[in-house]
């Protein structure tokens, strides 16, 4: 039997709407520890040797993510920023900081790309009438990921943008899932959620009632658990104004 139409959409960031280039990862963090430590003498401070500044930012980050493991929450990148640099003289405007947070992302974001497409498929799926959003578990500020959004021509696509660090819990706590359907205005059941990780993205989003899709572009990948479950899956984001067009056509035609 049909479910109701799907009202609204939620993706999530990293691996599905942009892609990450991991084995850059590394790269990017020595480049964006650079133009970081130039933008901070730009200002007149003197963040001492840069291999040092670099080797210590690199350790806390280190520790950072450890900690967010054990306690299941994310952490503020720009807080962290702001408490080293006050331990340090630095007194910033706010748009400074979020000028220093965008330095360390700057790099990595060069390296991500998206589907060629994705901007003409989201206004698509904004044109059939859908609310469109993002959750997505982060410790990179709302400042630097709006700022990439907007860069792509996606940002004003979506209203309701949700970070995990924002929250005392991350994906996969329903918690957050529940507190996103809340921004959207509609139910779980009206919503469909878009991953690519079954553990954070798939399994919670099924359980709550949301319509589940898995974004498998290795056509190879072994997703038969997932859509066992009731989950579906694509292998481009290009591929969902049909799905979504066929699903609420099939609810029509059974509500009629």
């Amino acid at each position: 039997m049909p479910g109701r139409p799907i009202r609204a959409i939620l993706f999530d960031l990293g691996g599905t709407l942009i892609r990450y280039d991991h084995m850059g990862i590394s790269r990017a963090f020595w480049w964006g520890a650079r133009s970081s430590y130039r933008y901070l003498c730009s200002l007149g401070y003197r963040p001492g040797s840069y291999w040092s500044y670099a080797l210590s930012s690199l350790i806390r980050l280190r520790w950072e993510l450890l900690r967010s493991g054990w306690k299941g929450r994310d952490f503020n990148a720009l807080e962290l920023f702001k408490h080293i640099g006050s331990g340090k003289g630095m007194c910033l405007s706010e748009v400074q900081w979020e000028e220093l947070a965008w330095t360390w992302y700057e790099p990595l974001a060069r390296l991500a790309h998206t589907e060629p497409d994705l901007q003409t498929t989201i206004k698509i799926l904004s044109d059939q009438g859908l609310s469109l959003g993002v959750l997505s578990n982060t410790f990179i500020p709302a400042c630097c990921l709006d700022r990439h959004l907007s860069h792509l021509g996606l940002l004003g696509f979506f209203a309701v943008r949700l970070y995990s660090y924002q929250y005392p819990f991350r994906k996969p706590d329903s918690r957050i899932f529940l507190a996103a359907a809340g921004q959207l205005g509609h139910q779980p059941q009206d919503i469909m959620f878009v991953g690519d990780r079954l553990d954070w993205d798939i399994w919670p989003a099924l359980r709550l009632g949301m319509r589940a899709v898995l974004l498998a572009p290795d056509k190879g990948r072994s997703v038969r658990s997932a859509l066992s479950s009731g989950a579906m899956q694509i292998t481009a984001i290009s591929q969902l104004p049909a799905l979504v067009a066929q699903i609420n056509n099939a609810c029509n035609s059974h509500c009629a």
